[in-house]
């Protein structure tokens, strides 16, 4: 069965630990040991959060010389944004008609 690109991204975004690696990256690249810093958890850890948001496109890694430093690739989590805005509609009239039935 083949999964389509939303699906890996949502899947990758659904771990709250690969999210704030997406947020330390957001302000720019880092090393596994730069991303791994602020987490109780191993480096070999870190390494597999990696894995999972480049298999999902959200990350690109390169080498300079002995590091490997990771990006954000916003690209797919633009897609994934604009997936969730469609529903931004149902949201709002949802939330009105709460409100009315609170005050009303």
């Amino acid at each position: 069965m083949a999964v389509d690109q939303l699906t890996s991204t949502f899947a990758a975004l659904a771990d709250p630990t690969r999210r704030a690696i997406l947020a330390r990256l957001a302000e720019g690249d880092a090393t596994v040991n730069e991303l791994a810093e602020p987490f109780p958890i191993s480096l070999q850890a870190v390494s597999k959060h990696l894995r999972v948001l480049e298999r999902a496109g959200l990350i690109t890694r390169s080498r300079s010389a002995q590091l490997r430093p990771s990006h954000l690739d916003g690209a797919l989590l633009k897609e994934a944004a604009e997936w969730l805005e469609k529903y931004s509609g149902f949201w709002g009239e949802s939330f009105d008609r709460l409100d009315e039935r609170l005050n009303g």
